[in-house]
């Protein structure tokens, strides 16, 4: 497992969250200005430099439930607020999205050309707004001194750490099924044609060599696809040409989006009973998460009490309710509630945990103010 994962794991998560709810808040007509303090806001709290100085240290990656908790205190950093169905969706929007990438990746190493294609579209959402851009704009080259001068196996093990963390996500979404990516069992479809990862030739040729180093011989075979050889390296400096489409927005073209469960297996069943036995790491998990989340500062909603709105990821409240009761219930999310408190002398340090899990039927995170409760919504085991 890479202790250097989770960094690319959130930035990437990050960026088709940010893809998905601009196409929503377009699609249901939300004011251009709502819609604008939705974005800054949530990409402010995103790029929190306390909370990045936690995000970038080395560690291993937590478990599902925790990183689902950043995202809802993420997409709950503005006005706009979320029932849980359309949180479930989004969430399942964007892991799936990031995994099918991850899968298509030419080669370890472009995994980061996937985060800087998603960074470039967060640089382009705050353009217009120099504070936050300037935020991004130092992650970005953070980014770049840590991960560019690591070593191909180095990516190659960041990149089975992100499948393993994938592995069992088999969520089907409408426009992977009708591109025919996908499989009607939530698989994805990999593809035996296009570009081969850039340094390497187009498979179909043996070459034989005589102990003295001379080619004695050349055999030809047929190599199943209709591969292409890479016309050029995708840049990995903060401005340039990726090459490569993964991590660009899919949504860009208006298209309805959809997600559907398949049907769980009795390995997929057997292995949700064990991670819902008791973790020995769990204690450590919260005090780490709370720690992280203690750089997220949430601002009030601010102007008149009808100031805020609601975005519904489904076509109406009636499709999003049945989606709520439909849903799997290895698949539903609760809540975990911890409380703390930031100590102003230790940057953020985590003054207490409480671990009780309990369930809410109320997903959505009251507005908290800054200096106010660390965390107030987790998912359940």
């Amino acid at each position: 497992m890479s202790s250097r994962t989770l960094p690319l794991l959130f930035i990437n998560l990050g960026g088709e969250m940010l893809y998905i709810l601009d196409q929503r808040l377009r699609a249901q007509n939300i004011p251009a200005d709502k819609a604008k303090k939705v974005m800054n806001d949530i990409i402010t709290t995103m790029f929190n430099k306390k909370f990045l100085e936690e995000l970038f240290k080395p560690q291993e990656l937590y478990s599902k439930k925790a990183l689902r908790t950043v995202f809802d205190r993420l997409a709950h950093a503005s006005i706009m607020r979320l029932n849980q169905a359309s949180m479930d969706k989004l969430y399942d929007l964007m892991t799936m999205a990031f995994k099918y990438q991850v899968l298509l990746c030419p080669r370890p190493k472009d995994i980061l050309l996937v985060s800087f294609n998603h960074m470039d579209a967060i640089k382009d959402f705050v353009k217009d707004t120099p504070s936050i851009l300037s935020q991004v704009d130092e992650t970005y080259q953070q980014l770049i001194e840590m991960y560019t001068p690591m070593s191909s196996g180095d990516f190659q093990l960041i990149r089975q750490t992100l499948l393993i963390f994938f592995q069992d996500m088999h969520i089907r979404v409408s426009i992977f099924l009708k591109d025919k990516v996908q499989n009607s069992n939530g698989r994805f479809v990999l593809p035996t044609s296009g570009p081969v990862p850039y340094g390497t030739l187009v498979p179909g040729l043996i070459r034989m060599f005589s102990c003295t180093g001379e080619e004695t011989t050349r055999l030809q075979f047929a190599n199943g696809g209709n591969y292409t050889a890479a016309l050029r390296e995708g840049s990995f400096e903060m401005f340039g040409d990726r090459v490569t489409k993964l991590g660009t927005n899919m949504y860009s073209v208006s298209r309805p989006v959809e997600t559907h469960m398949s049907g769980t297996s009795k390995n997929s069943a057997q292995h949700t009973k064990v991670n819902a036995a008791p973790n020995p790491l769990a204690k450590e998990e919260l005090n780490l998460l709370a720690k992280l989340m203690g750089g997220l500062e949430v601002q009030k909603p601010g102007g008149n009490a009808d100031s805020g709105f609601r975005v519904n990821l489904f076509a109406t409240d009636e499709e999003e309710e049945e989606a709520l009761i439909s849903r799997p219930d290895e698949l539903s999310y609760g809540v975990i509630k911890i409380q703390a408190t930031k100590d102003q002398q230790a940057n953020a340090e985590l003054a207490k945990i409480m671990g009780e899990f309990t369930e809410s039927g109320d997903p959505s995170p009251s507005a908290s103010s800054k200096g106010d409760d660390l965390l107030a919504m987790m998912d359940g085991l």
